[in-house]
């Protein structure tokens, strides 16, 4: 049995779909990233995918700068989120308030 296109497709949405639902509702900042990366990764399915059933290698050519920039993605959000834990001793999104004097 062959795994069509259809499938692969099918799986990254969702991926995609539990990412921005996890997203919307979770309000942990850790969460939030995790489910960033899980909507990049599925973006990753969908374009190797792709790339493989019209026999061109530029989709899986841009699925390396997408690593790259949600590899940087987590760095400077992982700082972001220990630097508001020093100061606010939470990681909930709606206790946190920074533009409140």
């Amino acid at each position: 049995m062959e795994i069509t296109l259809n499938w692969y497709l099918t799986l990254s949405a969702l991926l995609f779909t539990m990412g921005v639902l996890g997203f919307l509702f979770r309000r942990n900042a850790i969460v939030m990233l995790m489910c960033v990366e899980l909507m990049l990764n599925s973006v990753n399915i969908s374009l190797v995918a792709l790339s493989q059933s019209m026999a061109d290698t530029a989709g899986q050519i841009l699925v390396f700068f997408v690593m790259s920039v949600a590899a940087a993605e987590a760095a400077v959000g992982l700082a972001l989120v220990i630097a508001i834990f020093r100061n606010k001793l939470t990681i909930d999104v709606t206790q946190i308030n920074l533009f409140k004097y």
